[in-house]
Parts: C-alpha cells; sequence; structure tokens
C-alpha cells in the first residue's frame, strides 16, 4: 500500500473517491469538495489548503480522509481561538494547523473512507499515522478532526486524541403524515406560538418555492446570492462560499440541493439553501433582504420540515446553536471533534479543560431536554 497526499481533489477519479464515500452523505461526496475548490472557496488567500490523504493498494484507491492545511480558524464551526491565542501568549505558533473536516459544514459523518471490504481499523490507522507523522516532520501544533460520526470519533479516542463535545438540535420526523400531525404531539402553548408565527407570514402575502438543483438557473442563483451573502456582511465577513460554488454543485449534484425562497410581491425576500440526503435535511445558507416578522423561523424552520414530511425524510439538521430551535421542536443531538495537539504540555492543559467542558455540556444537555416542547404522552 502507497499513502499519499495530494493537494487537489480531481487528482482522484470521481468514481474512485465515490466508492469510498457512498451516497448517503452529500458533502463527502467528489463533485461538493470539487467544486469548493475550482470555484476558489479554499485554496490560496482563504485559509484552507486541500491536503488529502490517499491510499492506493496497487494502483487502485482503498482509503481517503478529507484534510486542508489551515491557517486560521474561519469556517470551522468548532472553536479553538483560545487555544490559538494561548500558544501566542507562550510565543508559540498555533498555525498552521491540519483540519479533517468538510469546509464550512457543520454536518456529522465519516472522515475516514474506506472500502466496505477492507480492514477499516488498518486502513483508519494507517491514514491517522501519515497525518500525525507529517504534522510533526513540519513542527506543527495539531491536527483536528472535526464532527466525525460515532465509529470515527470512537477510533480516533481509541488512538489518544482529545474528545470534544458540543450539541446541536435536530427534529426527528416520528412518522407525521402533516404538519399538523407534529403540532399534535406539542404541548398546547408551544402549538399556538408555531401556528401564530406561520400566520403572520401567510397574511402578509409571502409565498414559498423548493427548487431543486436542476431548476436553479444562473438567474435565479443572482437572485438569491445577495440575500445569501447579508448575513455575513451583517457579521462583517464575506461570504465563504460564491456563485461559481453553487452553480457548479447545483449542475453536479442536482439531486441534493434544495433552495427554500421566500417572496412578496414577485420578489424574492428570503432563502434558505439546504442540501439532503435519503434520510436527512441539512439546512445551512440562510438570509433576507431585511426585518421580517417570523420570516426567519418560517423559511429555516417551518418549511424544512414540511419538506421532511412530504418527502418522508427522517431527520433535518438546521445548524449550529440557537436555542430558540427548542420550543420549535428541534432536540438536542450530541456532536464531536477530535484534537492531537503535538506539545506535551498544552496537550495536557487543554485534556484538563475538554473535560470540565464536556461534563458542562452533558448538564445542558440533560437541562434542554427538560425543555422539550413535547407532551408528555407523544415522547
Amino acid at each position: 500500500m502507497h499513502v499519499e497526499f495530494i493537494d487537489a481533489i480531481d487528482t482522484i477519479e470521481p468514481a474512485a473517491w465515490n466508492a469510498l464515500s457512498g451516497a448517503q452523505h452529500p458533502f463527502l461526496r467528489h463533485e461538493f469538495l470539487e467544486a469548493i475548490e475550482t470555484a476558489a472557496c479554499v485554496g490560496p488567500g482563504t485559509g484552507w489548503k486541500p491536503s488529502h490523504v490517499v491510499i492506493r493498494d496497487d494502483g487502485a484507491v482503498v482509503a481517503a480522509l478529507p484534510l486542508y492545511e489551515k491557517t486560521d480558524s474561519w469556517g470551522e464551526f468548532v472553536f479553538d481561538f483560545a487555544w490559538a491565542n494561548a500558544y501566542a501568549q507562550a510565543g508559540l505558533s498555533y498555525y498552521p494547523k491540519l483540519v479533517s473536516a468538510i469546509p464550512f459544514t457543520p454536518a456529522a459523518g465519516p472522515r475516514f473512507l474506506t472500502s466496505a471490504d477492507d480492514d477499516f481499523a488498518t486502513l483508519a490507522g494507517a491514514l491517522a499515522d501519515a497525518v500525525q507523522r507529517r504534522a510533526t516532520e513540519r513542527g506543527w501544533s495539531s491536527w483536528h478532526t472535526l464532527f466525525p460520526d460515532d465509529r470515527d470519533a470512537g477510533f480516533l479516542a481509541d488512538r489518544g486524541l482529545l474528545l470534544r463535545k458540543d450539541c446541536q438540535f435536530h427534529w426527528q420526523n416520528r412518522g407525521y403524515a402533516t404538519f399538523d400531525d407534529f403540532l399534535g404531539r406539542l404541548r398546547a402553548a408551544k402549538r399556538k406560538k408555531v401556528r401564530r408565527e406561520r400566520r403572520r407570514i401567510r397574511e402578509s402575502g409571502v409565498t414559498f418555492r423548493w427548487l431543486g438543483g436542476a431548476e436553479m438557473t444562473p438567474d435565479v442563483w443572482r437572485e438569491i446570492m445577495p440575500l445569501y451573502a447579508s448575513t455575513f456582511l451583517y457579521r462583517g465577513r464575506a461570504p465563504y462560499l460564491n456563485q461559481a460554488f453553487f452553480e457548479r454543485v447545483a449542475a453536479s449534484l442536482p439531486e441534493h440541493l434544495l433552495v427554500i425562497v421566500a417572496s412578496h410581491n414577485d420578489e424574492a425576500i428570503a432563502s434558505a439553501i439546504c442540501f439532503r440526503s435519503t434520510d436527512t435535511l441539512y439546512g445551512r445558507y440562510w438570509g433576507s433582504a431585511g426585518q421580517y416578522h417570523s420570516l426567519h423561523f418560517e423559511t429555516c424552520y417551518y418549511q424544512g420540515i414540511d419538506y421532511c414530511i412530504a418527502n418522508g425524510i427522517a431527520r433535518f439538521e438546521p445548524g449550529t446553536q440557537g436555542e430558540h430551535k427548542i420550543s420549535r421542536g428541534f432536540e438536542p443531538t450530541e456532536t464531536w471533534s477530535a484534537h492531537w495537539l503535538s506539545h506535551p504540555r498544552f496537550a495536557e492543559a487543554i485534556d484538563a479543560y475538554l473535560d470540565r467542558e464536556r461534563a458542562y455540556t452533558d448538564s445542558y444537555i440533560d437541562a434542554v431536554r427538560d425543555h422539550v416542547p413535547f407532551r408528555r404522552d407523544s415522547q
């Protein structure tokens, strides 16, 4: 077997990569990663340099790991700025670091991609060894695996990496036939609140369209890109993704894309750009042209729930943060990241910190579960 680092995903045949990643996770598809690279959303000047790891056996690709050399911590959604500051205060360099993740995408999934017929532990171990060896040889501070699934998180913990726990809020489809069926499972006060929010939107004359990738023409993208960009510009940052990326991924993965567009008087006023697999809807990129009462809740949450019910999708992940999701039927869900730090004393200090943080996160999740809006007889 031969291990190699590649600086562009298109040096690997799409069919070879996708045979490892499968069809279940759209963000791991060769087409998605290639669109990010081709549209220059990662690469020079972005803080993300592709350095994917591939194992070949007799020329055939048998394992892979998405990997990036990072010169900052933006776009990761696992916040380690305090760690970087601690390094700087000690006169050490935290950057560059290595990150195994999907850029700008806080969605859990496998990171160690291996063929189903091969030994996962052996191949994943070879990938991890190669990453740690590269970081050590180059004197880099750390390697971080963000949003791994439970299998990969367990594998990395067994290797001695430090696990970090966080919480997102996901909606679960319990076989609902209609949105009203879902509402019927909520307590009366929460049910009335949701209905009131939805009624405000209807009475204001706002209408919605669900558009798949095949329906997203360049003109439609030009219409909604300012909406997408507004969320970033409001926070003083340029958008992570550009129109070239969205057009490319819409063309290459049309069945995995859903764009929810809100219009008023035939003018688009808000949108939510989502991705989907066979069983999960991923809400990702929201933006609006102004402040409209309840429009965010309708566009980002209720329309997504409607879509999941109508299409038999089991789970809706609307992104990170947001305790306001709890009262609208979203439930706390654990997420993970795994961290290897080359400096022993910093690793020891961060390990102690993560122990305390995990205890806090566990307490937080337990407390949130006491406030989910479902009737006791419906859970």
